[in-house]
């Protein structure tokens, strides 16, 4: 049983392919690149890109299960459907794919749109597939960590709503128990979606009043302000990109990003263990 996995350096990837390699899978991870790469032993890189057409067909061959994962890029929704075309042409069947909580509804943002396009193309290409869609990642408050440690304020703008933020590594469990079941099932299991989400759903003032609980002191909650968001994502990030976070973060204030009725239930029994918990983080962030 091989198993490819794009963005396999990546927050998720990696993670993705360490739970392949502990349950016995075959792994080739595809990364942009190989002197980059630490990965167990046995594991197969490589080197290639979603564009690169030929590194695609030399990577997918003898494949029987593909992670895709696209990262938001200018072009991230011709990589999608690049690579799945050449999956297909390739023979390569069963995927699980990356997408994100309300692909489908909140169109308006350009990863979300092109995700919930590429959901689509999977649906009716006819792939025995699972596509999974994660909610904020907790892991992404890795880069606030010291406007909140060192000046009290959780900047986020997640609103009032509330958000199931999720853990990168229930992201990469339930990613791999899903790829291992695709590989072994038959063609034509029909397409499943699973919502990633953490076990509670914060406001930004719930996220500012844990930070508080965890460290001991005060940390408080910097507001629903988008537009102020955008201006600091540009200071290190290209200014569509940072536009485009202004975008889901205006999302987040309007219509939060809560799971459905039994999300986290179905999450615990895949995983038979309980999520990890933003408590969790904020302690391991403090820690260090």
């Amino acid at each position: 049983m091989t198993i490819l996995v794009t963005g396999a350096t990546g927050r998720v990837g990696h993670l993705v392919v360490e739970q392949l390699v502990r349950r016995g899978a075959d792994v080739r991870a595809f990364v942009r690149d190989p002197a980059k790469a630490s990965f167990p032993a046995g594991v197969e890189v490589v080197k290639g890109d979603l564009l690169d057409v030929d590194a695609l067909r030399a990577a997918f061959t003898g494949v029987d299960a593909l992670f895709l994962l696209n990262a938001v890029a200018g072009d991230e929704f011709t990589q999608a459907l690049v690579a799945l075309n050449i999956a297909r042409e390739c023979g390569v069947q069963r995927v699980v794919y990356l997408s994100v909580l309300h692909a489908d509804g909140f169109v308006n943002v350009p990863h979300f749109a092109v995700k919930s396009g590429a959901e689509r193309m999977i649906e009716q290409m006819g792939f025995s597939a699972t596509i999974l869609r994660p909610a904020y990642f907790i892991d992404n408050d890795v880069m606030i960590k010291d406007v909140v440690l060192n000046h009290g304020v959780y900047p986020m703008p997640i609103g009032g709503k509330g958000v199931a933020m999720v853990d990168a590594r229930d992201i990469a469990e339930v990613a791999a128990i899903e790829l291992i079941r695709r590989a072994g099932a038959p063609l034509g299991t029909p397409v499943e979606t699973i919502n990633l989400v953490g076990p509670q759903t914060l406001t930004g003032a719930d996220a500012a009043a844990l930070c508080s609980d965890v460290l001991g002191r005060p940390v408080i909650y910097g507001g629903d302000d988008p537009a102020a968001f955008e201006q600091t994502m540009a200071g290190f990030m290209p200014r569509w990109m940072a536009y485009e976070m202004r975008l889901m973060a205006e999302r987040y204030v309007s219509d939060g990003m809560v799971p459905e009725a039994g999300d986290v239930e179905r999450l615990v029994q895949i995983l038979g263990r309980p999520l990890h918990t933003y408590r969790d983080f904020v302690a391991r962030i403090a820690a260090a």
